[in-house]
């Protein structure tokens, strides 16, 4: 009853926290924006400045959203990893599906030269940067379903997820070694992350895909309790370990591909927020973990959204640069405390 309690009040005080944060976020930035001319904006009214409401609503706002998107998404496919492979180095990067993103990015940047002219154009658009990454992320989900279906042992799918990620590692290795200066800085620009430059429509076709993601995640709560013990101790429940073991990898898949296809490849966020959520509830049992997990990652990478802005200043930060230099001080911290590892 204690903790029940406690876990209404934490989760109360989370709720305003990521409120308020995505508030802040907004106010924020190369141009500071009054708290108060915020919320007036965003609950109906009109700032007080027609500049402020045209950035409020045509750059800041979006830019919000996306970070919490980017966040729940990464952070929950973080949780359904670890939990998975019963590894608390899991992150939501293990299946090779940010690989496969990269590699058909790096195909598309650094290998134009060997595509006929008319693709060039088509596939050097933003849209078409997006289409590759997707393509590239649903393609390796097509690769890890097939082989979850042909093979029982859950580790060889991370050993498989790994090798992938070497050789695409490999094979962008070379593309980057014959490329352009000019084809190389936009590779680099990509896989640096970006929370802005994002339409309503890439937007919405975001939220589409992580909303069908968080609720596949959530439908299996029940198993991933069961999973805590070891497949045979869920097989012994009445599990159905093969459909629920596809069910959190397609989750997980439309999660993590979705995000690297519209904001690339950001680290840390996934692997560190499952453990944080964890170390302040103190508890396995993912009906706390999901939701706890939702609200930090979406905290989080607001909070990264808002340090990587520079408020005041013209200059922005890498987002992926931001969320190496939180996340890997907490993942170090988590290692020197292995007891907290679940």
């Amino acid at each position: 009853m204690i903790n029940k309690k406690r876990n209404i009040i934490l989760f109360s005080v989370l709720g305003l926290a990521l409120l308020f944060m995505f508030f802040l976020d907004i106010s924020l930035g190369s141009i500071t924006i009054p708290f108060k001319e915020v919320c007036t904006s965003l609950t109906g009214g009109q700032a007080s400045k027609s500049t402020w409401e045209y950035i409020i609503i045509n750059y800041r706002l979006p830019k919000a959203i996306t970070a919490m998107l980017v966040g729940v998404g990464l952070s929950i496919s973080g949780l359904l990893m670890q939990t998975l492979f019963r590894n608390p180095l899991a992150g939501p990067d293990v299946l090779g599906l940010s690989s496969g993103a990269i590699l058909a990015v790096a195909i598309v940047i650094l290998g134009a030269g060997f595509l006929p002219s008319f693709l060039n154009v088509i596939l050097l658009s933003p849209y078409g940067i997006v289409f590759a990454s997707t393509l590239g992320s649903v393609l390796v989900l097509m690769l890890v379903l097939l082989v979850a279906q042909r093979l029982r042992n859950t580790m060889a799918i991370l050993i498989i997820g790994l090798m992938f990620g070497s050789f695409t590692s490999a094979i962008v290795g070379v593309l980057t070694y014959f490329s352009s200066a000019e084809q190389l800085q936009k590779f680099t620009f990509w896989s640096l992350g970006s929370l802005g430059n994002l339409s309503w429509t890439s937007i919405s076709i975001l939220a589409f895909c992580v909303g069908f993601g968080l609720l596949l995640s959530a439908s299996s709560i029940k198993p991933l309790n069961a999973l805590l013990l070891g497949e045979n101790y869920a097989k012994s429940m009445g599990l159905n370990y093969k459909k629920a073991r596809l069910i959190i990898i397609f989750a997980t898949s439309i999660l993590a591909g979705s995000v690297t296809a519209f904001a690339g490849p950001i680290a840390f966020i996934g692997l560190a927020v499952p453990h944080i959520a964890k170390l302040t509830f103190q508890t396995s049992n993912h009906s706390v973990l999901y939701w706890s997990t939702f609200f930090y990652g979406g905290i989080i990478m607001l909070f990264c959204d808002m340090a990587s802005q520079l408020p005041g200043l013209d200059t922005t930060l890498p987002i992926n640069a931001i969320t190496s230099i939180i996340g890997a001080p907490v993942v170090v911290y988590l290692l020197m405390r292995k007891r907290n590892f679940q």
